[in-house]
């Protein structure tokens, strides 16, 4: 397990190091390195899961931790995989505004057209908004960013208390019941944090419909 748990970890590292590069790149490489960015992550996980299975078969003594290793490496990799689908939004809306943009400027009037004013007011009230919601869009990413940061923070403090009750509890030879009552708490806490990132992209997701 040890070594492919290393290289899973490698990998992450060299995952964020080259999401740097999505911010540099130009337009004409920029799809290159988000598809290499997303396989890199596709690796990960398909990595993660043989992880998760031999984490599974170590000693009783050695398996929570494992368990604990191979949760932080998963959490970092829904990490990446939401920045890079963030960016990859941001970018959408970005090409979208800029296409509006350019069928605006290109459109021809004539003195006798008698349909000019309405299509141009229409045409910079869509402009208007698709930058309203590409603004709150931002704000929303990073409002919820902020709430993983938060959730992350959280988890990685019951994490350090769950390993002192579970050091305090292998010293004092604690019964097994007690041990997987706290195995059973370590795996709703995770199903909570799941629970808070779902909800936090719904209601992004019904303000931009809102927005919309």
């Amino acid at each position: 397990m040890e070594p492919l748990y290393q290289q899973t970890h490698k990998q992450v590292h060299e995952i964020q190091s080259h999401m740097g590069r999505l911010e540099t790149a130009d337009k004409q490489s920029l799809h290159l390195v988000e598809n290499e960015i997303q396989a890199s992550i596709d690796q990960v996980f398909s990595h993660l899961e043989r992880l998760e299975i031999l984490s599974s078969k170590e000693p009783p003594n050695k398996r929570q931790n494992a368990k604990l290793r191979v949760d932080q490496l998963k959490y970092d990799a829904q990490h990446l995989q939401t920045a890079l689908r963030n960016f990859q939004h941001r970018r959408y809306a970005k090409e979208q505004q800029e296409r509006q943009r350019e069928e605006l400027l290109s459109r021809t009037f004539t003195t006798n057209d008698s349909d000019t004013t309405i299509p141009m007011d229409e045409s910079l009230q869509f402009n208007s908004s698709l930058h309203n919601i590409h603004h709150s869009m931002d704000d929303l990413i990073g409002g919820g960013h902020s709430i993983l940061e938060g959730l992350r923070a959280q988890r990685l403090t019951l994490k350090g208390t769950q390993k002192k009750i579970l050091d305090i509890a292998n010293m004092l030879g604690l019964s097994n019941t007690v041990m997987r009552l706290i195995e059973k708490r370590a795996f709703q806490d995770k199903y909570f944090m799941i629970g808070g990132m779902f909800l936090t992209c719904v209601v992004m997701f019904l303000v931009v419909q809102y927005l919309t």
